[in-house]
């Protein structure tokens, strides 16, 4: 079985909104944090970096630590991969104005259909399928308890 290797961003402004990527793979959409695979040679702080210049606009970002890892399996297979192996980390920014540097052309062969700043209490009121599914609880936890010592596992 093939993993692919991948980070995400929680990207946090100072009021604790957060960026969300609204994915759609046919039979699954999904409001998820921007990211995606780690090139061969690349290093997730560089990953990191390009995903969200390309799926939000923010450019130069500044990596914060590794909070939280979530391994899953696709429902359908995404080009060679069967599944993925995410690695979070915390992005804090100022709020701005998100502008993809990809095209609606190219986001939408990368599955994305939208992206919008949510505050935790919208993610915890929607019934919008999130991943992981409890995000709005993880990112309550995260803003509100502090950094884990470790990463934690959030899960499928």
């Amino acid at each position: 079985m093939r993993i692919r290797d991948a980070v995400r961003a929680i990207v946090l402004d100072p009021e604790d909104r957060t960026v969300l990527v609204h994915f759609d793979f046919g039979r699954r959409v999904v409001w998820a944090t921007p990211g995606g695979g780690v090139n061969p040679g690349e290093s997730d702080e560089e990953a990191l970096r390009r995903e969200l210049a390309e799926e939000v606009g923010l450019e130069d970002a500044e990596v914060g630590p590794h909070v939280w890892i979530r391994e899953h399996l696709f429902e359908d297979p995404l080009g060679d991969y069967e599944g993925q192996r995410e690695r979070y980390y915390v992005v804090r920014t100022g709020r701005f104005e998100l502008k993809p540097h990809l095209s609606p052309e190219q986001l939408r062969e990368e599955y994305v259909t939208g992206v919008r700043w949510w505050t935790i209490d919208e993610i915890e009121g929607s019934d919008e399928a999130f991943a992981p599914p409890d995000l709005g609880e993880q990112l309550r936890a995260l803003t509100v308890g502090g950094l884990p010592e470790r990463p934690i596992d959030v899960g499928v």
